[in-house]
């Protein structure tokens, strides 16, 4: 009775499986920070002889993070305001849940092309006279593409073990084992039987 009374409270909806909510939060808190921080340093660092590249994967990695921020913004706004009462739509848009998976996907797409991009303008070598420019280049794209991969790898990841947890059978699961007594249900039964009758 009380886990039909909790499911009646569309707000208490947003925060079922509190981890894996908290984790997804830290990591885009985490994503945000290193994107603009990333994006503030190239374009702080913009010169005359590095200024295009500089200020292209600056500009990208700080819009980046600035779309990471507006999600998470709009997910509290959204459940502040109570305008979504369906549980689909909840899940799609709570922390941990489809919409943070596609936002880390994105955000993995994005890193990882800027680092591709960045690698092939270094091996190309089209500015010779200036190979300290390339070293930075290559090392920024390769840091890059590293971290790329990574969340890359662990969103997949993440997805593959939420499908796998999905399509298991819920009948082995613990939380739907229980356990009855005859005499128990029975003196539950007439205790909430007198109660109503008195309350009439």
């Amino acid at each position: 009775m009380q886990t039909e009374a909790l499911e009646e409270h569309t707000e208490l909806w947003w925060s079922r499986q509190p981890v894996k909510s908290v984790v997804c939060y830290c990591l885009a808190v985490l994503l945000i920070l290193a994107c603009g921080i990333g994006g503030i340093v190239l374009l702080s660092t913009t010169t005359s002889r590095s200024g295009e590249w500089r200020l292209a994967v600056g500009t990208t990695l700080c819009i980046l993070s600035l779309l990471v921020l507006l999600k998470q913004l709009l997910s509290s706004a959204i459940q502040d305001m109570q305008c979504v009462t369906r549980r689909r739509h909840i899940d799609l848009l709570r922390s941990g849940g489809l919409s943070d998976i596609m936002v880390f996907l994105v955000s993995a797409i994005i890193i990882l092309v800027c680092g591709v991009v960045l690698l092939v303008l270094s091996y190309s070598g089209e500015t010779p006279g200036f190979p300290p420019v390339l070293v930075t280049m290559y090392t920024v794209g390769v840091s890059l593409v590293v971290i790329g991969v990574f969340i890359l790898v662990a969103v997949v990841t993440f997805a593959l073990v939420v499908l796998c947890k999905s399509c298991a059978p819920n009948r082995f699961h613990p939380r739907n084992m229980s356990i009855f007594s005859i005499s128990g249900q029975l003196t539950q039964r007439q205790n909430t039987t007198s109660s109503l009758a008195n309350l009439i």
